[in-house]
């Protein structure tokens, strides 16, 4: 069967690929969908959820235990779906998932609902991995590029939609079916999974590293808790910050010393010597950071100071998110055509760095336009960096390794919006509070002791001063946290310099026509691309 040519083969570039793949990526697709979209559904539901549930002051937990788990099992899912076999490891995902989403949707008390969340983020932690690990077997990386279009359109559908999508769900049907939603879109991608991907089996009896997990998962929900509760539940000096510091250090180190150890490790750490995987990493926990942190940010600072609608936030990122979307579609086909990439790490760290340092310039004065310009430049920077980070990695490790190198690369992507978060939100918050009590005194102060972060309606009913002084501390706020940015998306640049431009494998575009497509074709007939379907 792996060797017969798959039915109903349409063309594609230059070589053939089976129609029951564009079925497969739509199921994938709308699995990523469902990882993306949650957060930003639920976040608009939250006021309504507390009203109803009661325990506002475990709020955070919400959200906090579906990040965590997700964080926590994502390296787990890479390396069972290695392992297993890609298919039945997925579909395993997408289920816990539904599963956690309707016992959300069911929750009667916020604890109830914390620990369902928990949940769904373990099913979630699977969702983005297997996707990525799932292309990254059936399409061959030269050939992968021009799926990027399709993968930043989700990604920027969910940010700009998600909250749309929440407000008029919990409005008009009410918060339960916030999660009762992703049930239907689920159960499509379930079935599609299973009628039509047929990956190759692989092998049952191994075993699993028990320590290694155990080591990272604690190593990993530290760093998130102290990411989380710094500067916010407990100050960074406290006893508790730092006994988190203490256990994740340790924790990540003895998983390191593990893993040259372990028969069947979670994550090899042979994969690291590619020079590129290691460079892929480092760029993706950085796009990471700084992604989450403007989207964060910006909106904060459009409603705050610009006086935009806090219900259409989502539509306030368009020029970053369009941006984004273009240029990916962009990058994914010249690496298709060429299969030449290098250059796009380059110009995205320069257009992320420019364009972090632009934004940083912004104050009371600036126009919807010139902003909306400065986010453009952003959105770019990360249109060349979102999916060749994870092309890039998987290009640089053998087949057997796909699962760990999607899993490690979504997880410094996931880890580094933790640090954005955290760390640009310290620095936000205190020059927030600085600021005010500068210009408005013990008003200042009580104004900031109710809310860092007041909509723009709240904001119309505080006395003109306190207003005036409010606007010009979230500029300040902004102006330092995206320089913060600036300064970090320098090191994705200079890590970009020392990529090496590894032929990518499978065939270009000439591939049909024998040899001219060059030397890469002699690597796209050991690439299980349409055989496996």
């Amino acid at each position: 069967m792996a060797d017969a040519p798959a039915a109903g083969a349409v063309e594609t570039g230059g070589g053939k690929q089976p129609r029951s793949v564009r079925v497969v990526l739509l199921a994938l697709m709308i699995a990523m969908m469902l990882a993306m979209l949650d957060n930003m559904i639920i976040g608009t539901a939250m006021p309504t959820i507390v009203g109803e549930l009661g325990g506002l002051e475990h709020l955070s937990w919400v959200v906090t235990a579906y990040t965590l788990a997700t964080a926590a099992s994502t390296p787990l899912w890479g390396k069972l779906g290695d392992m297993h076999g890609r298919k039945g490891v997925f579909m395993a995902s997408i289920v816990i998932f539904l599963i956690g989403s309707a016992l959300s949707g069911m929750a009667q008390d916020m604890g109830q609902l914390i620990g369902f969340r928990a949940v769904q983020g373990l099913g979630a932690g699977g969702l983005m991995v297997g996707v990525m690990a799932i292309i990254g077997d059936l399409i061959p990386p030269r050939e992968r590029g021009r799926y990027q279009g399709m993968m930043a359109a989700v990604m920027a559908l969910a940010m700009i939609g998600g909250p749309l999508v929440g407000g008029t769900i919990t409005d008009h049907w009410g918060w339960r079916w916030s999660f009762y939603i992703n049930l239907p879109l689920g159960a499509i991608a379930l079935v599609a999974v299973s009628a039509v991907l047929h990956l190759p089996k692989k092998r049952g009896q191994v075993r699993i590293d028990y320590l290694g997990a155990a080591l990272l998962t604690v190593g990993i929900t530290a760093i998130v808790l102290v990411t989380t509760w710094g500067g916010t539940e407990y100050a960074w000096t406290s006893a508790r910050i730092m006994e988190l510091i203490g256990i994740g250090v340790a924790a990540l180190v003895g998983f390191v010393f593990w893993q040259t150890k372990a028969a069947e490790p979670v994550v090899p750490l042979h994969i690291f010597r590619s020079r590129n995987f290691t460079l892929m990493s480092l760029i993706g926990f950085i796009t990471g950071f700084v992604m989450f942190g403007a989207t964060l940010f910006l909106p904060l600072y459009q409603q705050a100071v610009q006086g935009a609608s806090a219900t259409n936030s989502g539509l306030l990122l368009l020029p970053m998110l369009g941006a984004m979307l273009v240029m990916s579609m962009v990058a994914g086909r010249v690496t298709t055509n060429t299969g030449r990439y290098k250059i796009f790490p380059i110009a995205g760290g320069v257009l992320m760095t420019a364009g972090l340092y632009l934004l940083s310039l912004m104050d009371t004065d600036t126009s919807r336009f010139t902003s909306g310009v400065y986010m453009a430049v952003v959105g770019l920077g990360m249109g060349c960096l979102m999916q060749i980070t994870m092309l890039v990695a998987q290009n640089s490790v053998e087949m057997k390794d796909m699962g760990v190198a999607s899993s490690s690369t979504t997880l410094f992507r996931t880890l580094g919006s933790s640090f954005g978060v955290a760390i640009m939100g310290a620095l936000f918050n205190d020059r927030v509070q600085d600021v005010m009590a500068e210009r408005a005194g013990a008003l200042g102060s009580r104004v900031t002791e109710q809310s860092a972060q007041l909509d723009a309606a709240s904001l119309a009913k505080l006395p003109e001063a306190a207003r005036d002084a409010y606007q010009h501390a979230v500029s300040a706020g902004s102006h330092g946290a995206f320089l913060l940015g600036a300064a970090v998306a320098v090191l994705a640049l200079a890590a970009a310099v020392f990529v090496k431009e590894v032929p990518l494998k499978g065939a270009g575009p000439k591939a049909a026509d024998g040899p001219a497509g060059g030397g890469d074709d002699t690597a796209a007939a050991k690439a299980p691309v349409t055989e496996a379907v």
